[in-house]
């Protein structure tokens, strides 16, 4: 039994406080170390509180809760979140006009995610948590899991955000019961929630029943409004009439040739010269003009993307069958949303804002153990310029995950199509506007993939070659955005590296020509048809905890560019160059851009580990192709897109920092708003929980071959192992042939 005193000085590791009560159940204070083995428990149950049993003389705590304190939110609590926050509204009118922009997990501190890793969850692994005198204080159960809610009313026009604790979630489904608390509510004003699925049938239904709208269409020759295409985008904020005080669409139109023709290209045909405004709150038409009578593109069999006997030709006959088996299974594993793999092991989550998350990202390096990477990786914002000055080009600057969700466009992924091999699927769980609960089917993939050869070297005095084979695991999903496809990969190697990549595909975005016109801001590629010049820019977060344990803040933010030694004595031969490391020291001096001149690139690295030869251990952050914006540094879509100025920036870990451009871009009026308000602080980055914000983008300048359909354009960047011993010849040491 502990003293008083000792207890006093105990942490409680769920809030960083200390504690004496008799809630708390310490099972292992009399071992010697929290290093002790804790074996799995069986049972699923929960069990009586202040209960443990023994196991070989072992103290085991029984398992209070089946879902981890990272896994997405399940379609029961969803239910139980939304019925608790409709049930809170003050009248009947207020619940009624509730619409559910958003339900996601409230994430909890490292502290508990630790606690859950370490006591809770296999594998067990007590080592997570810091020594503390007297032993570690563990609870018999985890804290309730909390969902967080955007909810937009469409009465007032007003966005809330409700923070919800989840109880008794078995019980949702019945009768509409619901077993949770309101824990906050919030009115955050001035600003507009995502767009909605439902919003955006909702708005091609209402301007394809306006009248002007329909006479204009007959102008042009079409008088069947299901060939009509209406496509809401968000309006962006350009002026003040674009203000938050409303909830704007300004809609894109298309045409298609023939009704009974589902895989048609409707995207072929653009309609250009009407002018729409739509109050998205009441489904109304707010400004209509038909400014010019553009004909439509012709119609053309050899555009659309069904089979080719279909479009007047054929389809290939001389691609031969390629199977990818796996006699014996998979060589990964799977409990729930934990992944094993190798030396990796790591949680997967996913939320409708930035579909697929990575979670506690870690590697086991032989006598060394668990060595942590990273808390947290995603992909948290996305923006598409474009750079035709003409309307309605110029308004197209999409933020698709901040203004659409990049989670809730995925769609279920087929075995053969999307993915190969031995395929795990993962389902995805979300409201919808109205509050009911959709399934996504196998909306992430997770398999294994042959990445060609790691490492060879043939000895050329005896003739004997020695090869090893590469290996990596991928998970990955595929979101489609209006006209375009995006597929989000992150790939882990044998070889310690962290491979981010995004696959660019799907339908150009399209605008109409008058007859002999061209456009100097975009490529012709069919008769009256061209398609505008654009960038696509892509976000990722990266909560960094390189050898660093849960509470642990010892990372920093070296830049290394290579340097030509001067001539002189050091240089006589004209032939020296060298690597040159600069401490960020701070939030200003850590926006950077890349060099590829100077091979610049980035390590977070431990300040108190090192490796065998006495180095820091790190990882570094290696970039790929890149770019900046082409727009002028005036451009309205940049107030919104500061973020987008600088390839890397860097701050220290902040619960509430998520989204770089703020959480509700959609006809945000202030400027700078999220990253590059946050680094204003100029807080220190000299020993942190490190936080990485790597913005990388292509630059789109469409090929004639891009038609009717856009191949596959990749994007990403790397996380590679930096002084740390599973990298010293691992292709010879670590993996088998």
């Amino acid at each position: 039994m502990a003293t008083t005193q000792e207890q006093k000085a105990t942490p409680n590791i769920l809030n960083n406080t200390t504690t004496t009560t008799s809630s708390w159940a310490d099972p292992l204070r009399n071992r010697p170390s929290v290093a002790t083995v804790i074996s799995a428990v069986d049972s699923f149950s929960d069990p009586p509180p202040n209960t443990t049993s023994t196991t070989k003389g072992i103290p085991v705590m029984t398992r209070a809760q089946t879902c981890h304190p990272l896994d997405p939110l399940s379609a029961a609590e969803i239910s139980v979140a939304v019925a608790t926050v409709r049930a809170a509204g003050a009248t009947p009118e207020v619940r009624d006009s509730m619409r559910f922009v958003e339900v996601v997990l409230v994430e909890p501190d490292k502290q508990v995610v630790a606690l859950a890793d370490a006591y809770f969850f296999p594998p067990f692994q007590p080592s997570l948590l810091p020594r503390t005198k007297g032993g570690p204080l563990i609870p018999t159960k985890l804290p309730p899991r909390k969902a967080r809610l955007v909810v937009y009313n469409k009465r007032s026009n007003e966005t809330s955000i409700w923070i919800v604790e989840l109880r008794e979630v078995h019980a949702a489904t019945r009768g509409g019961h619901h077993r949770g608390k309101v824990i906050s509510s919030e009115v955050v004003p001035n600003v507009q929630p995502p767009m909605d699925a439902v919003e955006y049938a909702e708005c091609e239904a209402a301007v394809k029943d306006f009248p002007p709208f329909r006479e204009a269409m007959k102008r042009r020759g079409i008088e069947d409004m299901d060939l009509v295409m209406v496509d809401a985008w968000c309006v962006g904020y350009h002026s003040e009439a674009d203000a938050p005080s409303r909830r704007l669409a300004k809609p894109l139109i298309f045409c298609r040739t023939e009704s009974d023709c589902p895989m048609e290209n409707g995207y072929a045909r653009p309609v250009e010269g009407i002018h729409i405004l739509v109050d998205m709150q009441n489904m109304e038409i707010l400004e209509f003009e038909d400014r010019k009578l553009i004909p439509l593109p012709p119609a053309d069999p050899l555009r659309n993307y069904t089979s080719g006997e279909t479009r007047g030709g054929v389809d290939r006959s001389d691609v031969k069958p390629l199977q990818i088996i796996q006699p014996e299974g998979p060589s990964f594993r799977v409990n729930g949303h934990f992944i094993q793999w190798q030396k990796w092991n790591f949680r997967i989550g996913f939320t409708p804002r930035e579909g697929l998350v990575i979670y506690s990202v870690a590697y086991i390096d032989g006598s060394r153990g668990r060595r942590p990477v990273a808390h947290r990786l995603s992909f948290v914002e996305m923006v598409v310029p474009y750079g035709d000055p003409n309307d309605p080009h110029y308004r197209k600057n999409a933020f698709d995950a901040g203004e659409d969700g990049l989670g809730k466009n995925a769609h279920s992924l087929k075995k053969g199509c999307d993915c190969l091999g031995y395929i795990k699927y993962f389902d995805a769980h979300f409201t919808n506007f109205n509050g009911g609960v959709e399934t996504i089917e196998n909306c992430v993939c997770l398999h294994e993939e042959d990445h060609g050869i790691l490492w060879k070297h043939q000895d050329w005095r005896t003739g004997l070659a020695e090869v090893r084979r590469s290996r990596r695991l991928t998970v990955s999903f595929i979101c489609t955005v209006a006209n375009y496809e995006y597929g989000f990969f992150w790939h882990f190697y044998q070889d310690g590296k962290i491979e981010a990549e995004v696959k660019l595909t799907g339908i150009l975005s399209l605008g109409a020509l008058q007859p002999g016109e061209s456009r100097k801001y975009g490529t012709t590629i069919a008769p009256g048809l061209y398609a505008p010049v654009h960038q696509h820019f892509f976000v990722a977060r990266m909560d960094m905890a390189v050898d660093c344990k849960p509470g642990e803040a010892f990372n920093q933010v070296v830049e290394v560019d290579v340097k030509i030694e001067e001539p002189g004595k050091n240089n006589v031969h004209n032939n020296a160059f060298y690597a040159e490391e600069k401490l960020l020291k701070s939030e200003s001096e850590a926006m950077r851009d890349c060099n590829p001149l100077s091979a610049r690139h980035w390590i977070v690295r431990n300040t108190r580990t090192v490796n065998r030869t006495g180095q820091l251990t790190g990882y570094k952050l290696v970039p790929g192709s890149n770019c900046l914006p082409l727009a002028g540094s005036e451009a309205k879509f940049l107030r919104r897109a500061a973020f987008l100025k600088h390839n890397l920036w860097v701050t220290p870990y902040v619960p509430g920092e998520m989204h770089p451009g703020g959480e509700f871009p959609n006809q945000n009026p202030r400027v700078g708003e999220g990253l590059a308000t946050w680094v204003q602080k100029n807080r220190s980055l000299e020993e942190a929980d490190i936080v990485l914000w790597y913005v990388f983008g292509i630059t789109h300048i469409p090929r004639l071959e891009d038609w009717p359909v856009m191949p596959v354009e990749r994007i990403g960047f790397m996380l590679m192992v930096f002084h740390s011993k599973l990298a010293y010849f691992i292709a010879i040491l670590s993996v088998q042939k």
